[in-house]
């Protein structure tokens, strides 16, 4: 008798297994709009040609070997990453009161900062997070002994806008010192950000509130195209002397997916408190992976500090966010010629990867099971699985499902 014998099968993450009914469909016609990946408009992932470039100069270089990185991972990619989000001439940056390590992508930056939360911040209870939110937010604070993830107001599914008042509203009830989780740019679900006058009054509510600011940042460059645009939220709580996380992923930015490259970066009231905390986020890496790999590292570091590779990443950034740009285009232009009923401008509005369609779950499970068109059962697509030919074919799947589905 084994003494797992009662350990309970846990269904893995919608996600995950859409994309495997994905793959076993022999369906001509099928459709992913389920995973966060960027495809090109032949609907295949695309390796950045620079990071090519760069992978061939590592080859060449002699100089490198198989050594262990520092448990803060390479220098010169976790300062160059903390430029890119808080800006070269940042205040914080140039008086030391920003520090900077190496993580396994954005979820393992997320991960070092609850747990970090959970050691050294013994007055908060509640992490804040937006309803709705990625799904692995809550998978992980859920399983922080001592941490209570805690919803407050974000979309307004009538509107299909930042429901700020509400948002603000429950900002102002949370306990006083709780952490509140922000999405940067490119809300991940919705596809839905406050303007800068939005964020301005969530920064006062924060330091009205006493509240400390997480923030995830894994699209930036894909909402604008612009780097300092799309972190321009991070950059005003920065300027409006807020202490906090940001957690950076370089998966998407940089299609690094399988190499876990992220970034976490502690700004501090002090040098001397930045130090200590990056210290003991240290100590917790050692803890669990002892150091980060170094090869996603190295290539973001080129992609990075390279005068003539960063000009060349930046154009692919460029040449992503425009082909996202185009999708939403090319839907909202199919789905008006379709004449599908209801007001499709939000697909337009929304930014970044991802859309909120405004479907519902039966509407969506129609796609999936007649239309072999994969998504999520909330309505979220990723614009990237649409493509130049693919586009008619789901807007008319929409107004079948809009015209026939049967609500639950």
């Amino acid at each position: 008798m084994s003494v797992f014998g009662d350990v309970n099968y846990v269904e893995l993450p919608a996600v995950f297994d859409l994309s495997a009914r994905y793959v076993a469909d022999t369906h001509p016609e099928k459709v992913n709009l389920t995973i966060g990946a960027y495809r090109n408009d032949a609907g295949k992932p695309w390796v950045l040609p620079v990071v090519k470039k760069a992978e061939s100069m590592l080859a060449s270089d002699d100089t490198l070997n198989k050594e262990y990185l520092s448990m803060g991972g390479l220098q010169s990619f976790t300062d160059a990453a903390m430029r890119l989000v808080l800006g070269e001439s940042s205040p914080v940056i140039l008086e030391d009161r920003a520090v900077a390590m190496q993580t396994l992508s954005g979820t393992g930056a997320l991960y070092i900062a609850f747990q970090f939360i959970r050691q050294f911040y013994p007055g908060c209870k509640d992490i804040l997070v937006s309803d709705p939110s990625w799904g692995n937010h809550k998978l992980m604070i859920d399983r922080i002994e001592g941490i209570n993830y805690v919803k407050y107001t974000y979309y307004n599914p009538k509107t299909m806008k930042v429901d700020l008042e509400a948002m603000c509203a429950d900002l102002e009830r949370a306990t006083e010192g709780s952490v509140v989780l922000l999405h940067a740019c490119a809300h991940n679900p919705t596809g839905i950000d406050p303007s800068m006058e939005e964020w301005m009054k969530i920064a006062e509510v924060c330091k009205r509130k006493q509240l400390f600011p997480l923030f995830d940042i894994a699209y930036q460059g894909y909402v604008t195209g612009n780097f300092v645009e799309d972190s321009a939220a991070i950059r005003l709580f920065a300027d409006l002397g807020f202490e906090m996380l940001i957690c950076q992923s370089f998966a998407k930015i940089m299609g690094l997916y399988c190499e876990r490259v992220g970034n976490l970066t502690f700004v501090g009231r002090t040098a001397e408190i930045a130090h200590k905390c990056l210290s003991q986020m240290k100590i917790i890496v050692r803890s669990i992976y002892s150091n980060p790999p170094a090869h996603g590292a190295r290539v973001a570091s080129m992609c990075l500090n390279n005068r003539q590779l960063r000009a060349e990443w930046e154009e692919c950034v460029r040449k992503m966010h425009g082909r996202i740009r185009n999708m939403r285009t090319c839907l909202h232009t199919a789905l008006k010629t379709a004449n599908v009923p209801g007001s499709w401008e939000h697909i337009l509005s929304q930014n970044g990867m991802f859309s909120y369609t405004g479907l519902t779950k039966s509407q969506c499970e129609l796609l999936i099971e007649k239309h072999h068109i994969y998504l999520l059962k909330t309505g979220r697509i990723s614009m990237c699985g649409l493509t130049s030919d693919n586009c008619k074919y789901v807007a008319n799947a929409f107004l079948d499902v809009v015209q026939n589905a049967k609500e639950n």
